[in-house]
């Protein structure tokens, strides 16, 4: 086998998908492996029916199953490509590769290759399989109530919560296995909120593309589509002028202004802390405002889009904006200050659902969480794009792993936004707000990461011979994260899985596509 048989990219940068290796089903497994053990991390991991010319439509069943790994190399900003066709099985990855586990479930249930010894393989979503030999030949959908991990003993017991909650907020079946209070276990059921998005993306864009990218994780609007603007700027070779690259970052980091004011105002009502509870579900509507203010839409649908931005920003826009964003800071301020002086907001933080940086790095958590965890991850500082390639983002961390960790680096991460947005509305560029996107070339592939708010977003197109897409992948921030929130449960009191779970806020449609 070759040495280093990768294909080595920049993040967004465009390449043949003939190109790709395409190596054996055990040397990719065993360069996976390696690389992993040397300090990379699975960026995404899926099944295609991509043949060598990059040219097949979904609809043609491929006799095989195209498997392909992006590997991120966050010291070198650099990517690694690589692939392998597999027939009905392959050793697993996941017991010396953790953060393999909910990538292999995900290939064996849309494509039905089994990762032979995998520790706990069963569908993520429940969805049908792919269209194709090797998934029509095997029975990968379970019977509608799923077997579950299951502990005995004299005094376990089993706590069943979802998937219909009691507030507002997306379905999920979480499955707790108790001793008294303790949790030993949290296996976590998705799948709720699949629609088939990958799929209905084929052989586009069209109209409904720019809707279905919006709408991936609604809370996530501005990253998953910076993500995808950025790969079809990159498949046609389309400049971004910097007037639209300085105003999708305002959007940005608005988004996540909004979302880690929002976030800290549930955990301080999680533990009974009203009074930032209160603040912060004021500001966080004063937030959405101010991306209202730039596009008409309190979640930035509409304002980006392939080679720039459909709305600009005049002087007087920027001038009031920065009045409201200032008024906004001392506010939050205010009231995050208030909490963390808190002890008793404090007492219920600290060593709550603490997850080692050992296990972050195994499982491969990212964003906040793996922040939180002592792990420097930001697609903004080690892969980046866009305006964070000329006004840099420090990495906020904090080393304890747990609630309070997750809670820190949000509010650590409040403050370099909201001194972002004000540096980057005082000196717009001028200009053009965007360009006009030519065709995309053919047989050709591209990944993209963006920091959303929650953490890597990572996208992968490919084109098939007439310039449509071929294949299309999308991995949330959540995919990674789901199985954090189990392992912060673990030897925890079952009363504080509502803080835990509010300390990662996952995405349940942004996992379920």
């Amino acid at each position: 086998m070759n040495a280093n048989p990768l294909l080595r990219i920049r993040n967004g940068e465009c390449f043949d998908a003939s190109g790709v290796p395409l190596v054996s089903i055990d040397d990719l497994r065993e360069t996976i492996l390696t690389q992993v053990e040397s300090g990379a991390r699975i960026a995404s991991f899926f099944g295609t029916d991509l043949g060598r010319d990059g040219g097949k439509t979904a609809a043609t069943p491929p006799e095989r199953v195209r498997l392909i790994c992006v590997l991120a190399f966050d010291n070198r900003s650099e990517l690694g490509v690589i692939a392998a066709d597999a027939e009905r099985a392959y050793p697993s990855l996941t017991p010396d590769c953790p953060q393999a586990h909910w990538f292999e479930r995900e290939i064996f249930e849309q494509w039905g290759v089994e990762p032979i010894g995998h520790p706990w393989l069963k569908p993520i979503r429940f969805s049908p399989a792919r269209s194709c030999s090797v998934a029509e030949s095997v029975s990968v959908v379970p019977a509608p109530a799923p077997d579950c991990f299951h502990m005995q003993g004299e005094e376990v017991h089993e706590v069943a919560v979802g998937p219909v909650h009691a507030g507002v907020i997306e379905p999920g079946h979480f499955r707790f296995q108790c001793l008294g209070e303790t949790v030993y276990h949290l296996e976590i059921s998705l799948g709720y909120q699949h629609r088939g998005i990958e799929r209905a993306l084929v052989a586009r864009p069209g109209p409904r593309t720019r809707h279905y990218i919006e709408t991936l994780a609604g809370d996530t609007t501005v990253g998953h589509m910076l993500a995808y603007c950025r790969a079809m700027e990159s498949l046609t070779s389309t400049h971004v002028p910097p007037r639209a690259q300085a105003i999708r970052g305002i959007a940005a980091e608005l988004e996540r202004l909004a979302n880690h004011v929002g976030d800290l105002g549930a955990l301080a009502g999680d533990v009974g802390f009203l009074p930032t509870q209160n603040y912060c579900g004021r500001l966080r509507g004063d937030l959405l405002n101010l991306t209202a203010a730039i596009c008409g839409n309190r979640f930035g649908r509409g304002l980006i889009r392939p080679g720039g931005v459909a709305w600009d920003l005049d002087h007087e826009r920027a001038d009031a904006m920065l009045a409201l964003l200032e008024a906004v800071e001392k506010d939050v301020r205010s009231a995050v200050e208030l909490m963390f002086e808190a002890p008793s907001v404090l007492a219920r933080f600290e060593g709550t659902g603490a997850v080692s940086a050992e296990t972050a790095e195994q499982i491969g958590l990212v964003g906040p969480a793996a922040r939180a965890c002592g792990l420097e991850r930001d697609v903004r500082f080690n892969h980046a794009y866009g305006i964070y390639r000329f006004a840099t983002l420090p990495v906020a961390t904090w080393h304890s792993g747990d609630c309070f960790a997750r809670a820190y680096v949000r509010w650590q991460e409040i403050q370099r936004s909201f001194e972002f947005v004000r540096d980057q509305l005082r000196a717009l560029p001028a200009g053009a707000p965007a360009n006009e996107p030519g065709a995309a070339a053919t047989g050709k592939m591209v990944v993209t990461l963006v920091e959303g708010w929650r953490g890597e977003i990572c996208h992968a197109m490919a084109t098939d011979a007439q310039g449509r897409i071929a294949a299309y992948k999308v991995v949330d921030p959540s995919f990674h994260n789901w199985f954090g929130l189990a392992m912060a449960l673990r030897d925890q009191q079952i009363s504080d899985f509502p803080l835990c779970n509010k300390s990662f806020n996952l995405s349940y449609c942004g996992h379920d596509l």
